[in-house]
């Protein structure tokens, strides 16, 4: 909670974080961190729209807007139970990383196959 008594906007990042591990981890059947190849986080923004206090519940949406050729757009809106509206819209770019050799990695064809067999071609750019 912060000064204003409402959770802190970086638990609202943390929970967009969560999504996306989850996300992966099904995605790639299993735990995808004993890979080599991991997703990393190019970039991200948030939009607060609404505080979220103690108690609530809140679900997160994510989707896959946007597949390029070396990175994958996320969208995620998070959810108020309570108030039962949206609370944030969050959006990041997440790039392939080779976690043995620290740099960037090809985006690998697993990946875009799974991403395309779960939202099809309109994701494609």
């Amino acid at each position: 909670m912060d000064a204003a008594l409402h959770v802190n906007n970086t638990v609202y990042l943390r929970w967009m974080e969560s999504a996306r591990d989850e996300m992966f981890r099904i995605m790639q059947g299993g735990d995808f961190k004993s890979s080599k190849i991991v997703p990393i986080l190019a970039w991200k923004d948030c939009k607060y729209i609404f505080p979220v206090t103690f108690p609530d519940t809140v679900i997160i949406n994510l989707d896959i807007i946007e597949l390029m050729e070396d990175s994958v757009l996320c969208e995620g809106k998070i959810y108020s139970t309570t108030h039962d509206r949206i609370v944030a819209i969050s959006k990041s770019s997440l790039k392939a990383y080779d976690s043995e050799a620290l740099k960037k990695h090809d985006f690998p064809n697993t990946w875009r196959k799974s991403f395309l067999d779960f939202y099809g071609d309109s994701i494609l750019k």
